[in-house]
């Protein structure tokens, strides 16, 4: 099945599946009160007023339940199953989702101190639910694979391009053949476009899939043509160049149809929200440790020479240099002797670190020990300079001394105060390689919730005072 289709169809699933648990709550309710009152109860004649009188106590049950059902099940893969066959999994999947669900709502009915509704009114709901979801999930395999239903879904294809290109194709679509019915191949190399036309005519094609790899550019475009004036579907395959890690999204550059090559994570509404937790969170840390901060800057100008703050030249976004904020922790003129102490750096790589540094000053160590000089860059997380995770920010000249073209893809997001190296070793690491992997196991991973389990480690790293040496 084609992704868009593929997405309407999943958000119809969820949220008809969130008003089959709230059905199956439903009947809980009503199996409890029949095995517990009698089957002669009123109410099990489904009359409205007769549910709203005994419910209303109860109501926020279903707000829990329809919006966390589709969540659980999304959880446990079950929307996940490939084209309209059914598998053995998803049987499994959904008895665990329903289980889930049920231990859930007594939970939440614990905790918020709800009304007390029986215990068994959720073993009923669980059970109530699995049967529902498992005829609903039957009904629809039944549909789709049923005559009628494959003549309305499975979409007729003809593969188009070199035929080397069409074979590969036609045998990694053998397996979606409950969703996609190949009825022939055309090389656009050696056959005339007149014969795919034909073939439109006499074959009630849906769509022509064209593969560019080994065709030229000149026959691709004549064959798009043809099925524009034809009202036929084309689609064509961005295969002809191979990538190892970057993603395929197609977009518009200014009216211009383009693909989209990308290696880090792409512009969505998670990305926004990152942005914007990064705003607000970075604001009202910076609110939080204004007092402390004033503090520190008192300490650190009665106790030393020099300026309260340390500013660099770091790399952030795709290398774009940026001035990066620290308390200052070492002696004033730390760059001068940093070369004097090359010969001790502990680190592979372009990066200088070395264990008790001698250019830290007594109290440097200190808000060092505790990650205090880390503080200011809540400025340049809110000149959205840096975020609140991403791989830390190199100096401009330790970036220029990269020994392998593939360090630079650490770039490809904005740097951050803490990052999955920190809470895995936290300065413990000697190799630069290594540093780096983690950095791009992050960028490769990224989610909204890796951040935020990062975020929470970082906190518990720093309370035990492991923190930059």
């Amino acid at each position: 099945m084609l992704l868009r289709e593929r997405q309407i169809r999943r958000q119809v699933h969820q949220w008809t599946d969130g008003g089959i648990f709230a059905l199956g709550l439903w009947l809980g309710h009503a199996i409890r009160h029949a095995i517990g009152h009698g089957v002669h109860k009123p109410w099990l004649t489904i009359r409205p007023d007769k549910i709203a009188d005994f419910y209303p106590e109860y109501f926020w049950l279903f707000l829990v339940v329809i919006p966390m059902a589709p969540l659980v099940l999304e959880w446990q893969g079950f929307y996940d199953k490939q084209g309209f066959t059914r598998h053995k999994e998803w049987v499994w999947q959904l008895g665990r989702a329903c289980a889930i669900c049920a231990m859930a709502l007594i939970f939440f009915e614990v905790m918020l101190r709800q009304p007390e509704v029986a215990r068994s009114v959720f073993v009923f709901f669980g059970l109530s639910s699995f049967a529902l979801m498992y005829l609903k999930e039957t009904a629809i395999h039944q549909a789709y694979t049923s005559k009628l239903g494959q003549a309305q879904f499975r979409r007729r294809v003809l593969l188009a391009g070199a035929g080397q290109d069409t074979m590969r194709l036609r045998k990694e679509l053998f397996y979606r053949k409950d969703e996609v019915e190949v009825v022939g191949e055309i090389d656009l190399n050696e056959t005339p476009l007149e014969t795919m036309v034909q073939w439109l005519h006499e074959q009630s094609i849906n769509m022509v899939v064209l593969t560019a790899r080994h065709t030229h550019f000149g026959k691709v475009e004549k064959a798009i043509q043809a099925c524009e004036l034809e009202g036929v579907e084309a689609r064509l395959l961005a295969d002809f160049f191979q990538t190892e890690i970057s993603h395929t999204a197609l977009d518009d550059f200014y009216g211009k149809p383009s693909l989209v090559f990308h290696s880090g994570p792409d512009m969505a509404w998670s990305r926004l929200v990152k942005q914007a937790i990064d705003f607000v969170g970075g604001t009202v840390l910076l609110v939080l440790l204004s007092p402390f901060m004033l503090a520190v800057a008192a300490v650190i100008k009665l106790t030393s020479n020099g300026p309260v703050m340390f500013k660099q030249e770091r790399a952030g976004l795709n290398g774009q240099p940026f001035v990066m904020y620290k308390f200052r922790s070492m002696v004033t003129n730390a760059e001068q002797l940093k070369q004097e102490l090359e010969i001790l750096n502990e680190m592979s790589g372009p990066v200088f670190k070395i264990s008790n540094d001698p250019r830290i000053t007594p109290f440097g160590r200190f808000i060092r020990k505790w990650s205090v000089d880390e503080w200011p860059q809540l400025f340049n997380v809110l000149r959205f300079e840096m975020s609140l995770v991403g791989p830390r920010p190199l100096p401009v000249d330790e970036v220029k001394r990269f020994g392998e073209a593939a360090y630079r893809r650490r770039l490809s997001v904005k740097p951050g105060l803490t990052c999955i190296w920190q809470v895995s070793g936290r300065n413990n690491l000697k190799d630069f390689a290594e540093w780096v992997r983690l950095d791009l196991q992050y960028i490769d991973n990224w989610s909204l919730w890796l951040d935020v389990k990062i975020l929470w480690k970082t906190v518990w790293v720093v309370m035990r005072g492991t923190g930059a040496r």
